[in-house]
């Protein structure tokens, strides 16, 4: 184990003795999360419910939203105090690179999830693999969606060719139901709801993204990375390789840093009950890796903090 691990290890230990009546700061705080039936979203409401119980002067609330790129959007433009975003995304925002016309600067209170690239097709159809999607209508994630930006740079990185479409998780699950489209990319948490549900209607099967990653890496850097989409997250679907990205909490630098505080002892102290139900045994908020957030810079509120609860 690293001395990091080692410190952060002991994170919840050393917070459990903080003061129960703690009151902290007082003001709203909104989290801009993403698409209703997807993982940001239910991890953001989970997240705010929690804030709310441990700082009762903090009222702090999700909504929902087209995820990364709008989250950054709305950070950037004082419109939400905290934003769910994906880590290539963040990257994109703070060099200026497309799709954002400048330089964001953006601070971050936590690495909180992993998210998982799947790429979901209907069973029936025994597609296998990047190749076989060739000509076929794909939707690579709602305009605004760090599923987007992915979707393009994988089958870039491919070099193959789709009919693609910009449409929302609903939409895209209604298509793919419906047979208008072949495939959709989606990138979140698994199991993810809105797809679990489809499976049950209509059998799924998701397609290794695993071969791209070493183009991907040399084109935009270590952001991406090789995992596993567990077995059996989606029933009857098999443990399969895919295209692994940080998921991040991130604010503006003008978030003061006494809220960040709050928001931080929080993931650190709270990491257990910080599972949506539907994800319980397939995802978990790794308090050792809360303050891997490169390539964003921790705030400065949030990096006192976790130097306080860990010595």
């Amino acid at each position: 184990m690293t001395r990091r691990a080692a410190l952060l290890g002991g994170l919840g230990l050393a917070l459990a003795g903080c003061a129960s009546g703690y009151r902290g700061p007082g003001r709203d705080v909104t989290i801009a999360a993403g698409e209703p039936g997807g993982f940001y979203l239910a991890f953001a409401e989970v997240l705010a419910a929690e804030v709310s119980r441990a700082e009762p002067l903090l009222r702090c609330a999700a909504v929902p939203t087209e995820a990364s790129v709008a989250n950054v959007e709305l950070v950037r433009d004082g419109k939400a105090d905290l934003g769910l975003v994906l880590a290539d995304v963040a990257q994109s925002a703070l060099t200026g690179a497309a799709p954002f016309p400048s330089p964001v600067p953006l601070r971050a209170l936590g690495r909180v999830y992993e998210n998982y690239l799947q790429l979901v097709v209907r069973a029936a159809d025994g597609l296998a693999g990047l190749p076989s999607l060739a000509g076929r209508a794909v939707s690579l994630g709602a305009n605004g969606s760090g599923a987007a930006q992915l979707g393009e740079r994988v089958f870039g990185a491919a070099g193959v060719r789709v009919q693609a479409q910009h449409l929302q998780l609903a939409d895209a699950v209604a298509a793919l139901a419906g047979g208008t489209i072949d495939a959709l990319l989606w990138s979140g948490g698994v199991p993810t709801p809105a797809l679990a549900d489809l499976n049950r209607r209509t059998p799924l099967a998701l397609l290794p993204l695993n071969t791209v990653i070493p183009q991907l890496r040399a084109a935009h850097g270590p952001v991406y990375e090789p995992v596993q989409v567990p077995a059996d997250a989606y029933r009857g679907v098999g443990a399969l390789a895919t295209i692994g990205v940080a998921n991040l909490l991130v604010c503006s630098p003008a978030l003061p840093d006494d809220v960040a505080a709050a928001v931080v002892r929080v993931l650190a102290g709270r990491a257990a009950d910080l599972v949506p139900a539907q994800a319980v045994g397939t995802q978990f908020l790794d308090v050792r890796t809360l303050i891997g957030t490169r390539p964003v810079p921790l705030q400065a509120g949030a990096a006192e903090t976790y130097r306080a609860l860990h010595g």
